[in-house]
């Protein structure tokens, strides 16, 4: 038996969009059940993300430290940004985040994994890049604004990440999801087993 994801479908007899945001909205619809009864199902519509794992050369991650209000945290995150533009190609956003965020670029990039976050009551979907063979970024660095100009950096052993994760210490998915998926395909296939950075995404179709 193979274990994968399949795209799936129900019938919807009406949609509603009660709530637009500057980024997202909420959605409701009225889904026909197996049964044949119908129920409303609320959800946040959202554009998708990117993620990114940037390793460097002494096997350390970068990470941020950034303020999120629903939580009420100062989270270590990895960096990661919206997918802005309908159709962005995903690679050319996460190397915009990680210049945005940490004034850093990277020579290699692969796909670490790709993600549905909360898919009970959200559509986000996320790909997670692995990024290496790090280096300053040139130029001025890009003028950060609201909780971005609170943040902070560090680059911490990969190691002292999965410890926090499975401590309870590190909450943020990206980075829990990351770390995880790196410590297994190093104990797995190796880097070089991952997909290409330009891999396809049927959640969040791009063109090259």
């Amino acid at each position: 038996m193979t274990i994968k994801d399949a795209p799936e479908e129900w019938r919807v007899t009406a949609t509603s969009t009660p709530f637009r945001g500057n980024k997202t909205s909420v959605r409701t619809d009225e889904v026909v059940m197996p049964d044949g009864s119908v129920v409303s199902r609320d959800y946040q519509v959202h554009p998708g993300s990117v993620a990114i794992l940037a390793l460097d050369d002494a096997g350390r991650v970068l990470v941020l430290r950034q303020y999120r209000h629903p939580v009420r945290h100062k989270l270590w995150e990895i960096p990661a940004g919206l997918l802005d533009v309908p159709g962005e190609n995903p690679l050319h956003a996460a190397q915009r985040e990680l210049y945005e965020e940490a004034h850093v670029k990277a020579e290699d990039w692969r796909v670490l994994t790709d993600v549905y976050t909360t898919p009970g009551g959200s559509d986000e979907a996320v790909r997670v890049f692995l990024a290496r063979g790090l280096s300053e970024a040139e130029g001025e660095r890009f003028e950060v604004s609201d909780e971005e100009a609170d943040m902070e950096l560090a680059r911490v052993e990969t190691a002292e990440l999965v410890r926090g994760v499975l401590a309870g210490e590190l909450h943020n998915n990206c980075l829990a999801v990351g770390v995880l998926a790196l410590t297994a395909a190093l104990a797995g296939g190796g880097i070089e087993s991952l997909r290409p950075a330009e891999a396809p995404w049927p959640a969040r179709p791009f063109e090259s």
